[in-house]
């Protein structure tokens, strides 16, 4: 990135050039970009100054004597409504003569680039482009009588006589007058004609025709503070304090009433009311409840309820009677609320103090002595912890318990709530005594700086202390410390943006000097756009993040619109977000009550990093012992944008947390200004990542070597295990004499069926295959799509009766009854390949000879039938009786229990082992799958050979088409082939295996904790997900020509959380709107989307909700409880 990159291209450019007037006149198209009759000009002109002919109408009646002020608003009123009628029913009516299928009306971006066709003056085509129409009928009522009422307000408030006697000057009447009136030209057309897209938008699509009432919401707001202010204040301070002493007129009354509710008001409701249902449904149905969602949601139960209670009885108690006392004569209340103040400033230190040595460094700056050193390990890292835990449980009992009491005792003693109370001491007392237990670290702040005023003001003739009570200095003071915060964030993020601009190579532009020395030369205004920005609590709009700053338009604290989690782009790596967020959600909630994230807000931002992983947590809200957070995964493909970045906040945090062995006491922080700053790391269990290249293994001729023993023991293993399995469901030895004609029907069956690809026959050309190929078959494809679906197994050529055609000429010998059965496509295809020469069918499958066990309980272990039916030479079977380990095979069976056997003799191993039909029939199953996996060639595999057959893409060959057939035999045969690479990296790795007991310790550790498999698999997922401990999968990079292994390894690991400035994502989040919803700049290199280590900019902006932005994982609402 460099100064070439365009903040918009040329394409872009033009259409902004486009929208900006357009929104700056409210809607009027005056620039198309193509060329349009004149007309079409005209008559938006006409349109746009309707409003000023209908009021100029009514002003010049006024003026003339003919009606009074509110009978000119009338009239100009009546005129504008029945106007704005008309021209909805013309847009009606032109859409009813138009018989073309019709875009549905929506506020789109896109319809802003479309050409439209122009016939005449008033066209339904002219008509529909200058006027949309409403998308609801009441809408058009609405918005109708809407435009009236403000025609007519701003007749009446535009007239020149009141605008003269206001300002007494001629020269100002005539400004005022003039601007007025484009302005509410300007409204009007916005909400009746067409609405222009705003800046300020929040979200794609205007389903309710909302922006269209923005313009004129603003024109009436503006008359109405102008005209009737006084009355509303009057108004509403007359009906509050009448209110306040009529329904409670006792003081007690009125502290009861606040501590009460504001301790009610700061519990997690929402958990509280979930919990009740919950406990309603699981006594109403019993079955249900034990299905019910037990997530992190339900943290509600009787300890919490009886705790609740318990404190809230003694909030109550403790406000009543300090109040009481307060009001005694022999009671002191000056003195006792003085030492109030000095117990809140002494809490107010503690808990600093234990807050900021919970953390890395000490306010942002300087490193923590008492923070562990070189934290790399959970077991090293939980030993220094130690001390610090006992330190969080401290500040915990302090926060929840302590302070609120302390801040309760000070606020009931005051003398503000001994008189009559009034609105003001309503509105001040009310809210403290919610904030006491909402966020008590800035209520226990707001009340100290009241304190330490108090103190330090002696003149009890001075403003603060004459005209405001407590409650509404509580409130001034609560308001200054969160717009002071919101400043001095804000301020570090435009420093930051000025100063990059320049330090940051990549980030200096051609015009960088020049924006560089006009903020500085207009340093005082940028402050002043700072501060206001603050005070309305609205982001600071970098425009392209550029050291251009704007006052954003005010959005919440979350920035995007609908419910938290509700959107994400899914990919494969979603599922290593799933499987760590609840574990990433329990360690926050250690670290958010022992106060080592910081001071944590609803807004504040939080990134943790773990090797490729990227998890960004949103603070959505927080009370008493709870906190609400939305936790979302960043992308694990790494761009170059993306990787510059990461690399960066990997930089500060090993350097906060790898690379303090020889750092001094107090030492600086290097990184200090950046928006991110480490706070913390916390264990979460989580899979490591590990990655291998396999070069002088996968390529040792002496591992391949042995990779075809180990394969034949490792198969073995696999089907005496399978098959003893599938013994569990037999009851004795008669059940499975009713199946002598092949073992496991019901699994045949089943083949049959779920066969994933169609036995090839050996000739290349028979009857069938002309059968299987239709008008639509490609002659390029490999086999036509239904042979898959119709082939048969060789078992089961004898079930289903197959048209034999004789020689031409002859008479067919097909009964009858199999003809009516045919469909009629089966017939044509039938009659079509009477004209084709004969051809030879082939060899009927040959019928296998039964099987005669020496032992009866043989059949339990006996493979099944069809898995012994592969085209393999005789000489090959000998050979595999040579090869076969049969002290292996004998070892594998001595393992078995048969516990679920009722009956057996003690014989049964040994009778098993003594089995040679039963040991035949593994030699040829075993032969099957080496047959469909190797083929029928003893030579050692190449490493390519060995990396297909991992992932199953093997190519064609007749022993594979025959094993493909029988879907489970080749899932048991790959899986084997899986385990037998895996062994061999071990046997490599950690040394031969040094008996059977040792290799079967190995196959069972394989079976039981690990997944081995490929990362593209949907096992795969499901094995992350069910915390499988080990994942290994097989890889190949063909740019470099090597082979490497992924194991994933599941442990509890230590996770680096820093937190962002919440301004500067706000503020990078405001201008991404505007880019792209407004200015619709959606190019992938745009110079806001670059890399930019210092602001991360790249980052914020996958963090944005989609489709702005892109996060791969997005969490529910989560409820972290505190207590």
């Amino acid at each position: 990135m460099g100064p070439d990159v365009p903040l918009l291209n040329d394409y872009k450019q033009e259409f902004f050039l486009k929208r900006f007037p357009q929104t700056l006149l409210g809607g009027p198209r005056f620039k198309l970009g193509y060329c349009a009759p004149p007309y079409i000009y005209v008559n938006q002109i006409i349109l746009f100054l309707t409003p000023w002919l209908w009021g100029g109408v009514g002003t010049l009646l006024y003026q003339l004597g003919v009606m009074k002020d509110f009978c000119t608003a009338a009239l100009s009123g009546g005129l504008m409504f029945v106007t704005a009628l008309a021209l909805q029913m013309t847009n009606l009516y032109a859409k009813q003569k138009t018989v073309t299928v019709e875009r549905m009306q929506i506020q789109n971006t896109l319809t802003d680039e479309d050409e439209f066709e122009f016939s005449s003056c008033v066209g339904s085509e002219t008509v529909k482009f200058i006027i949309p129409g409403k998308k609801y009928i009441i809408n058009t009522v609405f918005h109708s009588l809407l435009a009236g009422v403000l025609c007519g307000l701003g007749t009446w408030y535009l007239l020149p006589n009141r605008i003269t006697l206001l300002y007494s000057n001629i020269g100002g009447t005539v400004v005022i007058f003039v601007f007025g009136w484009v302005t509410i030209c300007i409204g009007e057309y916005s909400l009746i004609i067409n609405t222009a897209t705003e800046t300020a938008t929040f979200q794609a699509l205007d389903t309710y025709e909302i922006t269209a009432l923005m313009r004129p919401f603003y024109i009436f707001v503006f008359i109405a503070v102008d005209l009737a202010h006084r009355l509303l204040v009057m108004f509403l301070i007359s009906a509050g304090t009448a209110i306040a002493s009529y329904f409670i007129p006792s003081p007690l009354g009125v502290i009861l009433f606040m501590t009460g509710f504001g301790f009610i008001l700061s519990l997690n409701l929402s958990e509280i009311g979930f919990a009740f249902k919950h406990t309603m449904i699981s006594h109403l149905a019993s079955s249900k409840s034990k299905t019910a969602h037990r997530g992190l949601r339900i943290q509600f139960g009787w300890r919490e309820l009886i705790f609740y209670v318990t404190v809230l009885a003694f909030a109550l108690t403790e406000a009543s009677l300090l109040h009481q006392f307060a009001g005694s004569s022999s009671f002191s209340q000056a003195r006792s609320q003085a030492i109030a103040s000095y117990i809140l400033i002494l809490l107010l230190v503690i808990m600093w103090i234990l807050r900021e040595i919970q953390r890395v460094y000490l306010f942002g700056v300087f490193r923590n002595p008492f923070y562990p050193k070189d934290v790399r390990t959970v077991a090293v890292f939980m030993e220094k912890q130690r001390r610090l835990m006992k330190v969080g449980v401290v500040r915990r009992i302090l926060l929840t318990l302590v302070s609120p009491f302390a801040m309760i005792a000070f606020l009931s003693l005051d003398h503000s709530l001994q008189n009559l109370h009034s609105v003001s001491v309503s509105i001040g007392f009310t809210r403290m005594f919610r904030m006491v237990w909402q966020n008590t670290e800035n209520a226990l702040l707001d009340m100290v700086v009241v304190s330490a005023a108090q103190m330090l003001v002696f003149n009890p003739d001075l403003w603060w202390n004459r005209s405001l009570d407590t409650g509404i200095k509580l409130l001034l003071v609560g308001l200054l410390r969160d717009r002071l915060f919101q400043f001095l964030s804000k301020l570090h993020f435009a420093i930051a943006i000025l100063l990059t601009s320049w330090t940051e190579k990549k980030q200096r532009r051609r015009s960088s000097a020049t924006l560089i020395a006009l903020n500085v030369a207009f340093f005082p205004i940028l402050l002043a756009l700072v501060a206001v920005s603050a005070l309305l609590s609205s982001p600071l709009l970098p425009l392209f993040t550029l050291p251009v700053f704007l006052v954003g338009f005010p959005r919440p604290l979350r920035s995007w619109p609908g419910p938290a989690g509700g959107t994400a782009c899914v990919c494969s790596d979603t599922v290593y977000y799933r499987q760590l967020v609840p574990g990433l959600a329990v360690a926050l909630q250690s670290a958010l009550a022992a106060g080592g994230l910081g001071l944590s807000l609803p807004g504040s931002h939080y990134l943790c990093r773990f090797q490729d992983r990227l998890m960004w947590i949103l603070v959505l809200e927080k009370g008493f012992t709870y906190c609400g957070v939305n936790i979302k995964g960043l992308e694990l493909q790494e761009t170059s944008c993306h990787a510059a970045e990461a690399h960066r906040v990997d930089e500060i945090f090993e350097t906060a947390f790898e690379h303090q062995e020889h750092t001094r006491i107090l030492s600086p922080n290097p990184h200090f200004g950046h928006i991110l700053t480490p706070c913390t790391v916390v264990p979460v269990r989580l899979y490591s990542d590990a990655r291998n290249v396999l070069s002088g293994i996968i390529d040792s001729h002496e591992n391949l070597k042995h990779l075809k023993d180990d394969f034949v023991k490792v198969l073995v293993w696999m089907l005496v295990q399978y098959c003893y399995k599938k013994s569990k469901t037999w009851e004795s030895p008669g059940s499975a004499n009713k199946n002598k004609q092949g073992s496991f029907p019901e699994e045949q069956h089943s083949v049959a069926v779920k066969g994933s690809r169609a036995l090839r026959e050996e000739d290349s050309f028979s009857v069938d295959t002309v059968e299987d190929w239709t008008d639509d078959s490609d002659i390029f494809d490999f086999e036509p799509s239904c042979r898959t679906r119709d082939r048969k197994e060789p078992g089961q050529l004898g079930l289903t009766p197959k048209v034999h055609l004789s020689i031409p000429g002859s008479v067919e010998t097909q009964s009858q009854d199999f003809l009516q059965e045919m469909s009629p496509e089966d017939k044509l295809n039938r009659a079509v390949v009477l004209g084709l020469p004969a051809v030879d069918k082939g060899k009927q499958p040959e019928v296998l000879p039964r099987v005669e066990f020496s032992c009866s309980y043989s059949e339990l272990l006996s493979i099944p039938e069809e898995w012994r039916t592969a085209p393999v030479p005789s000489s090959k079977v000998s050979e595999m009786r040579q090869r076969f380990p049969e002290e292996w095979y004998h070892f594998v069976l001595s393992q078995l229990d048969f516990f679920h056997l009722k009956e057996k003799p003690s014989s049964l191993l040994t009778d098993l082992m003594e089995d040679k039909a039963l040991k035949d029939l593994y030699i040829h199953g075993v032969l099957s799958c080496c047959f469909g996996l190797f083929g029928l060639d003893n030579a050692v595999p190449a490493p390519r050979h060995v990396f297909r057959a991992y992932t199953g893409g093997i190519p064609w060959s007749a022993g594979l088409d025959w094993l493909t057939g029988k879907p489970e035999l080749f899932q048991l045969a790959l899986k084997a082939f899986r385990y037998t690479f895996k062994l061999m990296l071990d046997k490599a790795s950690l040394g031969p295996v040094e008996n059977f007991k040792e290799l079967v310790n190995y196959l069972e550790g394989y079976e039981s904790d690990w997944y081995i498999g490929l990362v593209s698999d949907l096992e795969w997922q499901q094995a992350v997900l069910q915390e499988k401990p080990y994942l290994f999968s097989l890889g190949h990079d063909p740019s470099m020509g090597i082979y490497t292994g992924r194991v994933l390894t599941l442990q509890e690991l230590l996770v680096q959380v820093g937190k962002l400035n919440a301004e500067a994502v706000r503020g990078q989040w405001a201008n991404l709107s505007w880019e792209l919803l407004y200015a619709t700049n959606d190019d992938e290199e745009r110079y806001s989307i670059q890399a930019h280590p210092a602001l991360l900019r790249n980052l914020t902006v996958q963090a944005a909700d989609p489709p702005l932005g892109y996060p791969v994982y997005s969490s529910q609402l989560l409820q972290l409880p505190l207590f």
